[in-house]
């Protein structure tokens, strides 16, 4: 992943590039103003001891860049009272509301690389503690700042054609969104904490449809709706993946009947959980159903509640990945995951059918999303079973996409343990191998740094992609091999090369029996069938 302090100018470098012909800015201690009736080309040096202010310098900005992307790096950390693009420069100027919120924006990015459209940018404090535009040349610019303004205050925008051309009035309070590039796992709250920061969060579904992940979100107002998808339309979550995908919705109420990992209405934290699904602990339901500024605070604060799986991946270093900073940078669209081991490797597995259940077929499946070092079913509780991913982002990545899923006729239930580690029983002591140690594995799809199979994760469905398919093998070699394997296979389909094929299940369950019992069959002359999850249908 990207690197982060190193690459952020913040009071330390000087800006030297000569600005916008046809923006005229004053003298460093009053303000900037942008007046196009004046040629005059000055330079503005933002000293490296620089105090702060509520003006905020970005450089290096992509080209074609909107203002709603660039408004969009300061509104997580408070009010944008103006804004100055130089195109022709790719600069901007951003003015915050107060000088503490600039001065949190600035601390932060010191910390996260701030990018804009997956490019690094550069933020420094300005030496001008106000920023004035006049000018004609910038008026997109103002209106789009107007509209995002009236939305944050509960108004309605501007009526002028620049305001309508990015805000129409909101149609509903709910929007489908969609997650494309899903690398990492998204869950029901990391949904909400984003999306919590543009206003009360009522209601979210989610579920997969045509292999995508997708979702429902209610909130208390259209007009909130309409402000979260102005600003996080084509953002992604993570670094470089997990892109958001937004429209309104048709519907404009969502009825919620659980409380669980898959659907959550706040305003209702009573609801069951339903079959085969993790409850929601009563407190942290209240404590989610909270406005969203008492949740999140300040981006300098800390959000202490959250049920199993929810918030970020352990990324930022020093900052604490469930602080509302991480969150804040998140509704922007730019936290960077640095792939580092965190806590929460290892996964409780539960609900298991214990007749058929084999440490091999929980490495098997659960491998699909990670490299799994270690898997021990519970001596006493035959049902569970703890596996170790190598890392946090491998865990909650399997647990996003095999909770709730059936296996051996069983909906297993996937939660994060408490324990760092699987501990293998004592030398010379019989566990009826109910342990395994699977580090040195072969068969470690993720080992390989770079490999093409961390763009290929996708959620369990009824369409297997199979690879390393020989020659002499034919589509009735494998429809008999699956359907072998006590399901039905309903379509087939080979690629060009006929090393690869895509095989379609009647079911998701019985293409995750598939998938466990041939992933790695010997198909002859040192030909081991690779068998995943794919997005695709025949």
């Amino acid at each position: 992943m990207d690197g982060i302090a190193s690459d952020v100018a913040v009071g330390v470098k000087r800006s030297s590039d000569e600005l916008l012909s046809g923006s005229l800015y004053n003298s460093p201690n009053s303000s900037v103003t942008a007046n196009g009736s004046d040629s005059k080309k000055l330079r503005v040096e933002d000293s490296m001891d620089s105090p702060p202010s509520r003006v905020i310098h970005i450089r290096k900005l992509p080209n074609e860049v909107s203002e709603t992307e660039v408004i969009a790096l300061g509104l997580p950390f408070g009010k944008v009272t103006n804004i100055l693009m130089l195109k022709g420069k790719n600069q901007a100027f951003l003015e915050l509301g107060t000088e503490e919120a600039a001065i949190t924006m600035v601390n932060y990015y010191t910390a996260v690389t701030p990018q804009v459209r997956n490019v690094p940018v550069f933020i420094q404090y300005s030496n001008h503690k106000e920023l004035k535009t006049d000018s004609a040349l910038n008026q997109r610019a103002q209106a789009v700042l107007q509209a995002v303004s009236a939305v944050q205050e509960g108004g309605s925008p501007s009526s002028d054609t620049a305001s309508e051309s990015v805000l129409t009035p909101a149609p509903s309070p709910v929007l489908r969104i969609i997650i494309d590039n899903m690398f990492y796992p998204v869950t029901l709250d990391v949904l909400q904490q984003i999306f919590s920061k543009f206003g009360t969060v009522m209601k979210i579904i989610t579920f997969t449809k045509n292999n995508q992940f997708q979702a429902l979100l209610q909130f208390s107002d259209p007009v909130n709706a309409q402000q979260a998808k102005l600003s996080l339309d084509g953002q992604n979550i993570y670094n470089s993946c997990c892109t958001l995908r937004i429209d309104f919705s048709k519907l404009v109420n969502l009825n919620v009947k659980y409380n669980n990992d898959k659907s959550r209405d706040y305003t209702r934290p009573e609801l069951p959980a339903g079959d085969g699904q993790p409850p929601v602990d009563p407190s942290v339901a209240a404590a989610l159903n909270k406005d969203s500024t008492s949740l999140l605070g300040t981006p300098s604060g800390m959000v202490t509640s959250y049920s199993s799986g929810g918030g970020f991946p352990s990324s930022l270093g020093a900052i604490s990945p469930l602080s509302a900073a991480a969150a804040a940078a998140a509704a922007a669209g730019r936290v960077v995951l640095s792939g580092h081991s965190g806590p929460g490797g290892v996964l409780l597995v539960s609900n298991l059918n214990e007749e058929m259940v084999t440490p091999q077929s929980l490495f098997t499946l659960f491998g699909v999303y990670g490299d799994v070092q270690r898997v021990k079913i519970l001596y006493n509780k035959k049902d569970s079973a703890l596996i170790q991913m190598s890392d946090g982002n491998q865990a909650q990545l399997a647990m996003s996409h095999l909770n709730g899923q059936k296996m051996y006729g069983k909906i297993i239930r996937v939660t994060l343990s408490k324990h760092q580690t699987v501990q293998l029983p004592r030398e010379g002591l019989d566990d009826q191998g109910l342990t395994k140690d699977f580090t040195s594995s072969p068969l470690h799809r993720f080992k390989k740094p770079g490999s093409k199979n961390f763009q290929n994760i996708f959620p369990p469905s009824a369409t297997l992609h199979l690879s390393n398919i020989p020659e002499s093998v034919t589509e009735d070699d494998l429809r008999l091999l699956f359907s072998n394997s006590g399901g039905t296979v309903k379509a087939f389909k080979f690629f060009q090369d006929r090393k690869m094929a895509l095989l379609q299940m009647a079911t998701v369950e019985e293409a995750i029996q598939a998938l466990i019992d041939l992933h790695n069959y010997d198909m002859g002359r040192g030909h081991r069938l690779r068998v995943s999850f794919s997005k695709s249908t025949i």
